[in-house]
């Protein structure tokens, strides 16, 4: 069975605290984590419930930078009740906290993404962020993302050092995005890559030579289960899909976008009917095993573009904007 790798990118914003917006803990925590809506929550507990009523396993990759603003206290806050219900927990990082800190661990060097900074630098954030996020209750992170997916092959290297052998921040169905590790779009499979392994985030082909990126908000459900499936029938190492936290309501108007929770929970259903798939976390010693393996590391096809697919996504799409938007 294809081993399907759920993550949700957990944190905080800094947007919202910036603006003053979600300035104090609790009610960034409430519109970021716990995405208190009219019609109830749909943040990591909501998520939670989804996949424990399906059966399924999935990762938080959890930002602690929040951290340096209001204390570990407020990483507990994300960090325990995922521990406690059993989901595993990694590391997720956003430099844009240094700049919001009174104790930046790096005096006054500031940067938006993790490869704005030298190697140096990057060891010391990642360091500081591993130890507060253990330290909020979590076990020693295997895995790692960084925010915005702005890594570069320094973040690898420092990774490495720090014993952390897994990295997550490739996107190859993105033509822009912050992600500066030096892998070519063609990456698709999991590949030893400066000292640890890089687990390449799924994509689906588009149009010409467009790509659609394997996150919740960017697919549709029938793109999402036709993708999982050709990557289950060309016995692909392994399919990441990405969410977030926060992907299921518009925070400034603090409504649930029901089209993108609809999607949701018909995939985590669809994913616990489907024979062809499982749902893994980086707990699972066969599943690293597998993407670590030589014998995985080969080149792998994109599920080819369909039209009628990607009009209906792109109805579905225009539709939730416009109520959700």
């Amino acid at each position: 069975m294809l081993p399907v790798l759920i993550t949700i990118d957990t944190e905080y914003s800094s947007g919202l605290f910036r603006n003053g917006a979600g300035r104090s803990w609790a009610d960034n925590f409430a519109r970021c984590v716990e995405c208190v809506t009219d019609s109830g929550p749909v943040g990591i507990g909501y998520q939670m419930d989804v996949f424990e009523r399906c059966g399924l396993k999935a990762t938080f990759f959890v930002d602690p930078m929040p951290g340096l603003v209001w204390g570990t206290d407020a990483i507990k806050r994300v960090v325990q009740p995922i521990v406690e219900r059993g989901f595993d927990v990694q590391l997720h990082l956003h430099t844009e906290w240094l700049e919001l800190a009174d104790g930046n661990p790096l005096t006054n060097r500031t940067g938006q993404n993790l490869a704005d900074f030298p190697f140096d630098d990057q060891k010391r954030i990642i360091s500081f962020a591993a130890e507060t996020l253990i330290a909020a209750g979590a076990p020693s992170p295997v895995a790692f993302r960084a925010g915005n997916y702005g890594a570069n092959d320094d973040t690898l290297r420092a990774l490495a050092e720090l014993g952390i052998a897994i990295e997550t921040s490739f996107p190859p169905g993105l033509s822009q995005s912050a992600c500066a590790i030096s892998l070519g779009r063609d990456a698709l499979a999991p590949v030893a890559h400066c000292g640890v392994t890089e687990l390449p985030i799924g994509a689906i082909a588009g149009k010409g030579t467009q790509r659609r990126h394997a996150q919740i908000t960017a697919m549709s459900l029938w793109e999402m289960t036709s993708a999982i499936q050709h990557a289950a029938d060309q016995n692909w190492p392994a399919l990441v899909l990405v969410s977030h936290s926060f992907e299921m309501m518009n925070r400034r108007r603090g409504i649930a976008n029901r089209i993108v929770k609809h999607r949701f929970e018909r995939l985590c259903e669809w994913l616990e009917a489907t024979p062809d798939a499982r749902t893994t976390d980086f707990t699972d010693r066969q599943f690293v095993q597998r993407i670590t393996s030589p014998t995985m590391l080969r080149k792998l096809t994109l599920l080819p573009h369909n039209p009628l697919r990607t009009f209906l996504r792109m109805g579905e799409q225009a539709v939730a904007n416009a109520l959700y938007g």
